[in-house]
C-alpha cells in the first residue's frame, strides 16, 4: 500500500506559478499510475492531470491544458504538478492520487484507490 503526501500549496497572484509535489512512501510510484484532482468549495472533485496506463502519455483537463504540467521523478518517488498562468478559478484543494488497475479510467476519481490529504491553492485576482 502506498502513502501519499502533498506539498507546495499556498497563495499565488493571478498569472503566477506554483509547483505541487506528491511524495510517496510504502511502495514505488512505478507500481501505480498517478493523477492530480482538485475540489473547490461547493463543487465536486474534478480531474486535473494524470498519466495514462502506459505511464508515458499525460492527459489534462481542458481547463488547465497548456498551463499545467504533470511530471514525476522515479528516483525521488515523487510526482509534481507545475502550475503556470494561474487564475482565480484554479483556487481549490489539490489532491494527488494513485491507481493500479489497467482497466480504470485516468479521468475518474473512483479509479484511484490511494489519495493524499490535499493541499490548498488560493489564487488572488
Amino acid at each position: 500500500q502506498v502513502q501519499l503526501v502533498e506539498f507546495g500549496g499556498g497563495l499565488a497572484q493571478s498569472g503566477g506559478s506554483l509547483r505541487l509535489s506528491c511524495a510517496a512512501s510504502g511502495r514505488t510510484l512505478t507500481s501505480y499510475r498517478m493523477g492530480w484532482f482538485r475540489q473547490a468549495p461547493g463543487k465536486e472533485r474534478e480531474f486535473v492531470a494524470g498519466f495514462g496506463w502506459a505511464n508515458t502519455a499525460t492527459v489534462y483537463a481542458d481547463s488547465v491544458k497548456g498551463r499545467f504540467t504533470i511530471s514525476r521523478d522515479n528516483a525521488k518517488n515523487t510526482v509534481y504538478l507545475q502550475m503556470n498562468s494561474l487564475k482565480p478559478e484554479d483556487t481549490a484543494v489539490y489532491y494527488c492520487a494513485a491507481r493500479n488497475s489497467p482497466s480504470s479510467s485516468v479521468y475518474v476519481s473512483g479509479s484511484y484507490a490511494y489519495w493524499g490529504q490535499g493541499t490548498q491553492v488560493t489564487v488572488s485576482s
